[in-house]
């Protein structure tokens, strides 16, 4: 690929606050992540990129059969998961907080537009699964709470 092809890319990411983006052209994969002010480049070809496995983390029986009987507040929308409405501020819910169905639990950030996520149910904030700054997908887990 052309040097000049790959500026273009980085200068997409700048203007649509991109963090990553991935390309795989025949046998060829771009893969661009922006950390700091300067964009990362890895170039491979495809016959060399590796399928690896997910990574499970294990959980013990009386852990996993406590979660079960938890309810999880999903992320409605793709985007950047905030715990409070700006980084000097306390966080809208901590592990222990008690939640009603109209309680502000997180933002997410999605085009610029910072969405509230209400709790949508009752009880008792157990565990918070996403870290502030975190990149969020649609339906992933962001807190687990034990009903009322």
């Amino acid at each position: 690929m052309e040097l000049e092809k790959v500026k273009e890319l980085v200068e997409l990411m700048k203007a649509n606050e991109l963090s990553e983006l991935e390309i795989v052209d025949g046998q060829l994969r771009i893969a661009l992540r922006r950390g700091g002010s300067q964009p990362q480049v890895m170039m491979t070809s495809a016959s060399s990129v590796s399928t690896a496995s997910p990574v499970v983390q294990p959980t013990s029986t009386t852990e996993k059969g406590e979660d079960e009987k938890l309810t999880a507040i999903k992320s409605p929308i793709v985007g950047t998961f905030y715990v409070a409405p700006s980084p000097t501020a306390e966080p809208f819910v901590k592990v222990g907080a008690t939640v009603n169905d109209d309680t502000v639990v997180c933002i997410i950030e999605a085009m610029k537009v910072m969405n509230e996520v209400k709790a949508e149910c009752s009880g008792t904030i157990k565990k918070i699964l996403v870290e502030n700054g975190a990149a969020v997908e649609f339906g992933q887990s962001l807190f687990l709470i034990e009903p009322a």
